[in-house]
């Protein structure tokens, strides 16, 4: 399924060196260009590697999400300034954002506003994505004001929304927080609200900070104290030198003299999945073992169509196996045996690391 994940935050921050581990691209670096790079991640997943260990199939394929490196704000881009408009209109199009917040000092690197400050950053990009969303908001609104005088009654309730939505903006409060039900949202839907996209944040710290963090990533976490957010810690540059070995020994050698158990971005990777409301389901055979991305809460026939519109099309059942009884079953003649392999129809909900296996007729 077509999801995208951005990458924002002011220029120079990190965030190409990030989305260069994350994706293995190559995109250039420190550049301060106005090009978006696109990339694809495999998220990584141990289910995967345990399930084959049992099924030995001829080849494992992972899940996958996109990502997108969006080109580096500047102070004014709510206005057009810079880079500014093709900056919000990349974030426009995607469906979560990682903030990266440059939580290091390097005096070769100039920060773009003269010091560093991450909690001020933060603000600086919160309050440009608020200023294109309430223009945005009060052009929709000065339209259903004209409908609601003529009589129309849905148009005043729309009036009445948007105006929430205007004050709260004005308040210099993010969309996402807009104190209303969530089929208010309807009037706001294809405004695609900037503010309104689900975030987390990653603080990029030097190499020494990258198992515990900074004084720079402490003054993020008790800026969010009050508020449920996901805050990471990961050593951009460190990263990027992990990335380059491609011996898993060596991988695991340089990881284990660092301090870390995985790479920071893995954990980055599994968040940004999280963060996107998405989940996996695996399919299990002699060709391959392989990892299915969907979003929570749909349905085994949704589910079969990210496989095959065929499938979806001609479900029939199916015959789910729930990963932890597999594998302590060891096959899925034990689970079979052990009444633990089910038959659901259309209206069973996927769960999380289920195996499906889909009976269909086209």
């Amino acid at each position: 399924m077509s999801l995208q994940c951005g990458i924002i935050g002011l220029a120079g921050v990190g965030k190409t060196t990030l989305f260069n581990c994350l994706s293995s691209s190559r995109a250039q670096a420190g550049g301060g260009g106005n090009k978006s790079n696109l990339g694809m991640i495999y998220v990584p997943d141990d289910r995967l590697g345990k399930i084959d260990a049992l099924i030995k199939s001829a080849k494992i394929v992972p899940t996958t999400v996109d990502i997108v490196d969006i080109p580096g704000l500047v102070r004014g881009s709510g206005k057009g300034e810079g880079v500014g408009n093709k900056f919000l209109s990349e974030i426009r199009n995607t469906d979560a954002l990682i903030h990266v917040l440059r939580c290091f000092d390097e005096p070769s690197v100039p920060h773009i506003e003269g010091s560093i400050d991450p909690v001020r950053d933060i603000e600086i990009v919160e309050l440009e994505l608020i200023v294109r969303d309430l223009e945005s908001v009060e052009k929709k609104l000065q339209r259903l004001e004209k409908m609601a005088k003529s009589g129309d009654r849905e148009a005043r309730i729309g009036v009445e929304v948007l105006e929430v939505y205007k004050q709260h903006l004005e308040d210099f409060h993010p969309a996402r927080t807009v104190p209303l039900e969530k089929e208010s949202q309807r009037w706001v839907d294809d405004l695609f609200l900037l503010s309104a996209k689900p975030v987390m944040y990653v603080c990029n710290v030097d190499d020494d900070s990258a198992t515990s963090g900074n004084a720079y990533s402490q003054a993020v976490k008790k800026f969010f104290e009050a508020q449920d957010v996901e805050i990471l810690i990961i050593a951009g540059k460190l990263e990027s030198e992990i990335a380059e070995l491609e011996d898993p020994a060596d991988r695991k050698v340089f990881l284990q003299d660092v301090g870390l158990d995985e790479p920071g971005v893995n954990k980055l990777i599994r968040s940004a999945y999280r963060l996107l409301n998405l989940q996996t389901f695996f399919t299990a055979g002699p060709k391959e073992v392989r990892a299915w991305t969907i979003r929570k809460g749909m349905t085994a026939p949704e589910a079969a169509g990210v496989i095959h519109s065929d499938l979806e099309r001609g479900f029939i059942r199916a015959e789910v196996m729930k990963y932890d009884d597999f594998i302590r079953l060891g096959s899925e003649h034990a689970c079979r045996e052990a009444g633990k392999l089910f038959i659901e129809g259309k209206n069973y909900v996927v769960q999380d690391g289920d195996i499906l296996h889909i009976r269909f007729n086209v």
